[in-house]
């Protein structure tokens, strides 16, 4: 995959979809209030859920699914791949990866974002759509558990790899790159939640809006 003007646009585009900061945004627009500012201080959807309520959680936790997904669609953009190559899957992938590190390190917001789970799953959902229900379905289970949306994130995310390669059946050796290096990333951006959860400080998700 030659490095040329066109692909170096999708990409550009791909991190500037995956970084716009929809927690910020919703939060000023309509709430008047800052995320960062509340809470864990984490521009993401959870930390949304916890300051501004469900609907606004919700909207976001949407969107940014939707980065992922729509960072993954700009793929079907002309650039010359054959669209059943096996170098299509590796060009979505590397697609969805840039926006959600544009999630993580958003320019819009001094490169300080969420933890990129939520995007990830747009990814997921657009190239490994089994993988990433039954990643959902793992969440669900744990945190309807426990109430911890960390743990919920972190096990669910260690669970995708495994499906990708023992249930989906990919053995491309950049398909499983990819594939662990979601939980390794998820795990990077949840250090400070792993600390907490291992000291039994974490906070849980209550759906009561606290503003």
């Amino acid at each position: 995959m030659p490095l040329t003007l066109p692909y170096i646009i999708v990409f550009i585009l791909a991190y500037l979809i995956g970084a716009v900061p929809s927690s910020v945004w919703i939060g000023k627009w309509f709430y008047h209030k800052d995320v960062r500012n509340v809470g864990s201080g984490n521009a993401g959807a959870t930390n949304t859920f916890r300051v501004l309520g469900a609907r606004a959680g919700i909207i976001v936790l949407a969107m940014d699914v939707l980065k992922g997904v729509s960072a993954v669609m700009l793929a079907y953009y002309p650039v010359g791949i054959n669209l059943h190559s096996d170098n299509f899957i590796y060009y979505k992938l590397a697609l969805g990866i840039t926006a959600a590190l544009g999630h993580i390190f958003p320019v819009y917001l001094k490169f300080k974002g969420g933890k990129g789970v939520a995007t990830f799953l747009g990814v997921g959902l657009s190239v490994f759509w089994m993988a990433a229900l039954l990643c959902i379905v793992s969440f669900l289970l744990i945190f309807l558990t426990t109430r911890y949306v960390s743990l919920g994130s972190l096990l669910s995310s260690a669970l995708f790899p495994i499906v990708v390669i023992f249930v989906d059946h990919y053995h491309q050796l950049p398909v499983i790159l990819f594939a662990v290096a979601i939980p390794c990333i998820i795990f990077y951006t949840h250090r400070k939640n792993i600390v907490r959860l291992l000291n039994r400080t974490e906070n849980k998700l209550s759906f009561k809006r606290n503003i």
